[in-house]
């Protein structure tokens, strides 16, 4: 069976799309830094009758990231990794006048370093998959110029063009970044606490991911709502 390695995983879009997975019969490691949530929503993904490693933890702990990708060594390899942890750089997100150094670095480190940190990890296995696959989980706020979410977009755009060049350099592997739209998730709740507009759940961004999947197209970046009117 194929094997994923999904980041940020407990909930949101990381869990509707380990599920999706899981009833196609993929083996999953999933991390997350809950590990209460984590376990729960890893007991939910094995009634699937898949093989399912949950390891708590921090993207930013290189320890960690190994211990990521041998996990999925021993589930029988690599085949897709999805970057989809992120950290906002602030909670609520404010102007970049008053955005903290070091939740700047933070927003770097986790969204930027440390997935470039687990692709060169799992790269060995991800090389001799049949169809190895990094999917990145990018923002609008990347390519827009959005009040106070500058410091997350700019780490999200850096995120993009280490995507990028990625699928330059290894022509081997399909390299997508998409950005899934609006969703109602936590990180978006933190970020804008005060906004109460609803926003679609994340499992209606999930086909537009396994269409990825499915259909393989060149690596590169791709917004969630061309390809589900792809889907349609």
């Amino acid at each position: 069976m194929p094997v994923a390695i999904i980041t940020g995983a407990s909930k949101g879009l990381g869990r509707a799309l380990a599920e999706a997975l899981a009833g196609r019969g993929w083996d999953l490691v999933l991390d997350a830094r809950t590990p209460e949530v984590l376990k729960e929503a890893a007991t939910a993904l094995e009634a699937y009758g898949t093989r399912v490693t949950a390891l708590p933890g921090d993207v930013t702990d290189a320890g960690h990231r190994a211990a990521l990708v041998s996990a999925a060594w021993r589930l029988g390899g690599v085949d897709l990794l999805v970057s989809n942890a992120s950290a906002l750089g602030a909670e609520p997100l404010v102007r970049l006048e008053e955005l903290p150094l070091d939740g700047l670095r933070r927003a770097l480190e986790v969204n930027v370093v440390a997935a470039l940190g687990l692709v060169q990890e799992a790269l060995p296995l991800l090389r001799v998959a049949p169809a190895g696959a990094v999917l990145t989980v990018s923002s609008d706020a990347a390519a827009e110029a959005y009040e106070t979410w500058g410091g997350y977009g700019a780490s999200k755009a850096a995120l993009d063009q280490l995507a990028a060049v990625l699928g330059a350099e290894e022509p081997g592997l399909r390299v997508w970044a998409v950005d899934p739209g609006d969703m109602a998730t936590d990180l978006y709740a933190a970020a804008v606490p005060d906004d109460d507009d609803p926003r679609p759940d994340p499992v209606r961004v999930v086909p537009a991911l396994l269409r990825l999947l499915d259909e393989r197209p060149a690596g590169g970046r791709y917004g969630a709502v061309a390809l589900l009117e792809g889907v349609r």
